[in-house]
């Protein structure tokens, strides 16, 4: 009976050890995670906090700047010189930085000796009937009226600051079945990359163009070039 008694409290002691042996390991296990993520948020904040070797380096920009620049990007327009159109200036009515004055002020008028002056330098009406023959005008020289257009016309269907745009464009116009080309052009200090079709002798070569490009859906503008 002794040594079965002894044989239980011998287990028990083991069972006990044991139990002590797993209780260290865990123990062990979750101070070591603890310290590994303190290392690691040490490591974090010091990374974030240490300055960087080449970017401290770039002169930074001021918030004056980014916005100047912000507001030229934004009121720049490629496509707003190469189609003709007027530029707008402060004087029009409607803009802030026109004045009372100079949007209320009257036209001109002439005074009655410039009006004799002009009125005497106006050729006289011609005949109906010498304008149906094709005769030419008194005082113009004949050759004149045989003098080719010294201009070229083209279709534009778009200006782009980046060439991906550009050949899109140039894509989507050949599966139209017209043949486009890309010209690049320095304007605002910046690469503008420009898709025409073209040229064409006559503005209304390029009429015709136009308008059959609009009723496909493509927005297009008729450009005049003088030839060389």
């Amino acid at each position: 009976m002794s040594g079965v008694a002894s044989g239980k409290g011998g287990d028990a002691r083991v069972s006990v050890r044991r139990q002590q042996q797993r209780g260290g390991f865990v123990m062990g296990l979750v101070a070591g995670l603890l310290i590994g993520l303190a290392l690691a948020l040490g490591v974090a904040l010091y990374i974030t906090k240490a300055p960087m070797p080449f970017i401290d380096k770039v002169p930074q920009r001021t918030a004056e700047q980014d916005s100047a620049e912000a507001e030229r990007n934004r009121s720049w327009d490629p496509n707003a010189l190469l189609g003709g159109k007027p530029a707008r200036t402060a004087a029009s009515a409607g803009e802030p930085g026109a004045s009372a004055a100079t949007v209320l002020a009257p036209a001109v008028v002439a005074p009655p000796a410039a009006v004799a002056a002009s009125a005497a330098a106006r050729p006289a009406p011609r005949d109906p009937g010498a304008i149906l023959s094709g005769a030419p005008m008194p005082g113009v020289p004949a050759a004149s009226a045989a003098v080719p257009a010294a201009f070229d016309f083209y279709v534009q269907a778009g200006a782009y600051t980046r060439t991906e745009d550009a050949e899109g464009q140039r894509a989507q116009l050949a599966m139209l079945g017209q043949q486009a080309k890309i010209t690049e052009r320095a304007q605002a200090g910046r690469t503008v990359y420009r898709v025409r079709l073209g040229p064409f002798p006559s503005r209304e070569e390029a009429d015709v163009l136009q308008g059959k490009l609009q009723s496909q859906g493509v927005e297009s503008q008729i450009v005049r070039v003088e030839r060389p």
